[in-house]
């Protein structure tokens, strides 16, 4: 499984982009997908998360109310507005083959995740 993000790029805050995840490879529209993120210096974080069918989805604190992520069978999507500099990363797309959709616990769990993205890069300036 190939996944590859696209939709990064550099807005003010208060701005708003749209990250797109699209596999190839093999069908997914079976597995849990998950956006995770990573800033300088720091450790890769979860974003959001969600299930095979989007009945559920997982968010990180900091951006609750603020990103939606989607899924349209293969592609996974995360809206993002209102954004932050705290947002700034590289932002990755992950999915997993064997995780429990109804695990909430796993979702935030970089771990559980088989196949990543190449990242793409959002930044915010203030």
């Amino acid at each position: 499984v190939q996944l590859v993000e696209s939709g990064g790029g550099l807005v003010q805050a208060g701005g708003s982009l749209r990250l797109s995840c699209a596999a190839s490879g093999r069908p997914i529209s079976s597995y849990v997908m998950g956006w995770f993120r990573q800033a300088p210096g720091k450790e890769r974080e979860v974003v959001a998360g969600i299930n095979w069918s989007g009945g559920r989805t997982y968010y990180a604190d900091s951006v609750k109310g603020r990103f939606t992520i989607s899924r349209d069978k293969d592609t996974a999507y995360l809206q993002m507005n209102s954004l932050k500099p705290e947002d700034t990363a590289v932002y990755y797309c992950a999915a997993s083959a064997r995780m429990r959709d109804d695990n909430s616990r796993g979702y935030y769990d970089t771990q559980n995740y088989d196949y990543w993205g190449q990242g793409t890069q959002v930044t915010v300036s203030s």
